[in-house]
């Protein structure tokens, strides 16, 4: 007989569960290391989505309306090349543009509902808060854009040298729910002057304005806007202008506070209006424009919005000067509004 020989201890294993053969030959370093590719691939593609489709849920749809400005004003193109742009990042969403009168019509567009976003200047911005109008407490922010610029136009031998010489002479003041309105006043309180009573005023817009200084039926009007203004580049090829510097005016106008906390000195860029201003900066008023929005505006578009108008700062840019100012490391200073959840959200979301 022989011995029995050594008994075999085999694995305990669950006996309802197969275990997959392995054969040694097809554990290779090489598998591993495509593997490990393979699982580096399906992250960096979960990131892409992420950042395709805000919030990592379903990409934002449904309708947008976008109140930009006056016709001929950098609101108005900026919309339009914000709108192309959102075509291709937002396809899902429709976005409708509506022409107004400038920031304070933009402002009273979205507290109504006719308006989902829109540009509005700080200071106007301010206004509606400080009046403590309707749906003021409602207004957020999702970017800082760029500063306006206020220009006082006139024919280049026009005898006005400051704003104070714009008594009893016919002023362009900007449509009465514009931006420019607003600061067109303040500007002539800071100068001495009534807007109503010491200058003749005309309440156009952008698109009217510098078509009646060419006439002679317009002695010299005010617009804020980013720089260049494609009307003013226009009315300047056409006309002999010139730009009358405001400068003087910031301290009075400061003094106006809390309104006017909004604006800051500033110096119009010699190659604003190269043919205007022969190499020379002048002296003037700034203001940040903001866009804007709604507390209840859904989350996801607000930050797919948003992504759009910083990542698209240079495209737009090549058509709108201004736009270049556009600056991921400012967007968030968006005072006197609170930034828009969505907005938030964005914004951590390129920090990390």
């Amino acid at each position: 007989m022989f011995a029995p020989g050594p008994r075999l201890s085999l694995p305990r294993t669950d006996p309802g569960r197969i275990d997959p053969v392995v054969p040694p030959s097809s554990r290779r370093p090489g598998t591993r290391r495509l593997l490990r590719a393979a699982a580096g691939a399906v992250a960096a593609l979960a990131l892409l989505l992420w950042w395709l489709l805000p919030g990592g849920g379903p990409a934002p749809s449904g309708s947008v309306v976008f109140a930009t400005g006056a016709r001929g004003g950098v609101y108005e193109r900026y919309g339009e090349l914000l709108k192309e742009q959102l075509g291709r990042d937002l396809p899902e969403v429709d976005v409708t543009l509506a022409s107004s009168e400038g920031s304070v019509e933009n402002i009273e567009r979205l507290v109504s509902g006719e308006a989902s976003f829109t540009i509005a200047a700080a200071d106007a911005v301010a206004a509606y808060l400080e009046e403590d109008r309707p749906g003021a407490d409602r207004l957020r922010a999702c970017a800082r854009l760029y500063d306006d610029y206020i220009q006082l136009v006139v024919p280049a031998d026009s005898p006005v040298r400051s704003a104070e010489d714009l008594e009893g002479l016919r002023v362009g003041l900007g449509q009465q729910r514009s931006g420019v309105n607003l600061i067109a006043g303040r500007l002539l309180r800071a100068a001495g002057l009534d807007p109503r009573r010491d200058v003749v005023p005309v309440l156009e817009g952008i698109g009217r304005m510098p078509d009646l200084l060419a006439r002679g039926e317009l002695d010299a009007f005010f617009w804020s806007g980013g720089l260049p203004t494609g009307a003013i580049e226009e009315l300047a090829e056409a006309a002999d202008i010139r730009l009358v510097p405001l400068g003087d005016l910031v301290p009075k106008l400061h003094a106006q506070e809390p309104e006017t906390r909004s604006y800051r000195a500033a110096l119009m860029p010699a190659d604003a209006y190269p043919g205007v201003q022969r190499g020379k900066a002048i002296e003037t008023i700034a203001v940040a424009n903001l866009l804007v929005t709604v507390e209840g505006t859904d989350d996801a578009l607000t930050e797919g919005i948003t992504r759009s108008v910083i990542n698209s700062r240079d495209r737009i840019g090549r058509a709108v000067h201004a736009a270049q100012k556009v600056d991921l490391r400012t967007a968030i200073y968006t005072h006197p509004l609170d930034l828009h959840r969505g907005a938030e959200r964005y914004y951590r979301s390129v920090k990390s």
